[in-house]
């Protein structure tokens, strides 16, 4: 590999393990990426630019642009690869900001967030940990399952959750997000019951597991005492839902994408949700705000004459 880590060649590679292995996505989908990195590299490179560092925003949209003739849906497949590959830069700290954010698929081309139903999420925390198991992973398992359904929280604000940033008795907790921004979200009963057995049992445990002084501000801690790793997270996610029987794709976003999805088809309003998940502006919680089809279904039953 290049000894430069933000040179393209060697952050995609870099970019393909962590599809591949940490994030554990289907070889297809993978494979799919590395084709459309590859295009998109192979672009950038012809205007001179082989390192991240020097891409702008105006390069992503200029690549988009030179898809003319492509479908629409492939053009929204190729900008998805994009995306993902500059938040996993970003991510990695090699650059300051995502110069794609903002850059959007042709219109028809976007697609609903991946949501669980209900009973799919009820289904995925129960599977967390067995009632009564008073193991350590298991009670961190569950507390970080129902805290991330709770709060709507990214990986890396879960992660990155400090016990300081907890007010269980209000029922309280406060997230970091991007930008250093901090906002107070509630925790339902669920949660705050799954984190009060975590950090009085659970979180104990794995600090006497440590062989070194276990971290003592991070929430969620892992089998040595360390602060749990956004690539664990997205393990316990996969496990669970392997638990639960539930067959399509499941990652810590679907959680944050069902707690919106379920907030707004519960009443709340948009700019609510806005606020809670911490979404610099409304434009970007309004996806969460489509009816599913479940819905279409009720209300044509309930309010059209002929519907029954």
């Amino acid at each position: 590999m290049n000894g430069n880590p933000t040179e393209l060649s060697g952050l995609t590679e870099q970019f393909m393990v962590h599809t591949g292995v940490e994030r554990g996505l289907a070889p297809a989908t993978v494979q799919a990426y590395r084709g459309d990195l590859a295009l998109y590299t192979a672009w950038l490179r012809g205007r001179g630019k082989g390192d991240v560092r020097r891409v702008e925003r105006s390069d992503v949209q200029d690549f988009l642009a030179s898809l003319d003739g492509e479908s629409s849906a492939s053009k929204a497949r190729r900008l998805a690869a994009v995306h993902e590959f500059h938040r996993f830069a970003l991510g990695q700290g090699l650059v300051d900001v995502d110069v794609s954010q903002g850059v959007k698929a042709p219109g028809g081309a976007s697609r609903l967030p991946d949501v669980l139903s209900i009973d799919e999420v009820s289904r995925l925390l129960a599977a967390a940990a067995v009632p009564g198991d008073e193991d350590p992973v298991s009670l961190r398992d569950r507390a970080l399952l129902e805290f991330m359904y709770a709060t709507g929280c990214r990986v890396s604000e879960a992660v990155g959750a400090d016990l300081g940033d907890l007010d269980l008795a209000q029922s309280l907790v406060r997230l970091t997000g991007k930008g250093s921004k901090q906002r107070l979200v509630p925790v339902g009963s669920y949660a705050r019951r799954a984190l009060e057995a975590y950090l009085s049992v659970g979180r104990p445990g794995l600090g006497r597991k440590a062989s070194k002084a276990p971290e003592m501000s991070a929430v969620f801690l892992n089998k040595r005492g360390r602060r749990l790793s956004r690539q664990s997270v997205w393990q316990v996610v996969r496990q669970a839902a392997d638990r639960a029987g539930i067959d399509r794709p499941v990652h810590p976003h679907t959680l944050r994408h069902s707690f919106a999805t379920h907030l707004i088809e519960g009443g709340a309003d948009v700019r609510t949700v806005q606020e809670l998940l911490g979404h610099a502006s409304v434009t970007t919680t309004q996806i969460y705000t489509h009816v599913s089809p479940q819905r279409l279904i009720e209300a044509y039953q309930t309010a059209h004459p002929r519907a029954r």
